[in-house]
């Protein structure tokens, strides 16, 4: 079931939430260039530690696109600096404590946070969503929707 409201050709909505350094980031800071926005439902659980190893495993591969990569669930800046310390994860982990981003993105929440929706998009450089997927289950399959996605805008 989809629970997303933004659609492919909608602009990212525009947002700032705090990182796992405590900065406050913009997303405005990526526009420029092409990015993914993965949100995933906890820090440190086997399905979002899969998927976020995974676009840690592809990192390199995605800065050949000039691509970065945004993670973002419910989770603390502190509980996502142990996260990424732990698994040592080269990009940025957002924290949206209130989900009040996955709201703007109408992404489901879950019951009491616990199994909220795990949803990327992938962004061109103008912020303009390029393609969206949704599974809960696939964790690994976000990062290669991902990658296939970018090569595939690359090559047009």
């Amino acid at each position: 079931m989809k629970t997303h409201s933004i659609k492919v050709g909608d602009p990212v909505p525009r947002f700032s939430l705090l990182d796992q350094h405590g900065e406050l980031v913009s997303i405005e800071k990526f526009l420029g260039k092409p990015f993914v926005i993965f949100f995933y439902p906890k820090d440190d659980t086997p399905g979002c530690t899969a998927e976020s190893c995974g676009f840690r495993d592809v990192y390199g591969e995605l800065q050949d696109f000039d691509a970065q990569a945004i993670g973002i669930s419910a989770d603390s800046p502190s509980s996502h600096k142990a996260f990424a310390g732990k698994y040592d994860l080269p990009f940025v982990l957002l924290s949206d404590t209130k989900n009040e981003v996955r709201k703007i993105f109408g992404i489901s929440t879950g019951i009491f946070g616990w199994f909220a929706s795990r949803v990327t998009y992938i962004m061109d450089g103008k912020g303009m969503v390029r393609h969206i997927f949704e599974s809960q289950l696939k964790a690994r399959q976000h990062v290669r929707e991902a990658l296939e996605h970018l090569k595939r805008a690359a090559v047009k």
